[in-house]
């Protein structure tokens, strides 16, 4: 593969901005493994924040919105992948807060429902036990799923 010159570098890394939103993590990742050098990769990076083609805060509201919504993520995996990619904690934390509660929580007790015609379990609390797990393996705050699952705790003898 031939070396990319730093306009094509440029060039290429702004299409793959166009295809969906992007984050500098993202972009310098791509740069990197297209063989671009670490001063003209910060160069393209400023260029690209210039002319809007990366905007972190953008970014973190479209990718809790998207996980929300399309993958039925909860809060801790979402802020936990938002981690990964290097986000400033103070925009990771305002896209947090923007999620619309309502929405939110109908999103959880929909998946709960759907995961729980799938378990043959007819013990209840084996069947709340597995709901929890999985409610709690897609980032959902346990005191949310708690409630979702109108879990009393003095109902339960330990």
């Amino acid at each position: 593969m031939k070396e990319l010159s730093e306009g094509e570098a440029l060039n290429k890394a702004a299409a793959y901005c166009t295809l969906c939103e992007r984050c500098i993590h993202e972009v310098v990742t791509k740069l990197t493994a297209w063989g671009v050098a670490y001063e003209p990769q910060q160069r393209i990076v400023k260029r690209l924040i210039e002319e809007q083609f990366i905007d972190e805060q953008r970014y973190c509201h479209a990718f809790v919105s998207d996980k929300i919504r399309f993958n039925h993520w909860g809060r801790i995996k979402i802020a936990a992948s938002l981690r990964e990619k290097h986000l400033p904690q103070p925009l990771v934390k305002e896209a947090l807060d923007s999620i619309d509660e309502e929405e939110y929580y109908t999103t959880l007790t929909t998946i709960i429902a759907t995961k729980r015609k799938e378990i043959k379990e007819t013990d209840k609390y084996k069947v709340n036990s597995k709901l929890l797990r999985f409610a709690a393996s897609r980032g959902f705050e346990p005191s949310l799923i708690m409630q979702a699952l109108k879990f009393n705790p003095d109902e339960v003898d330990f």
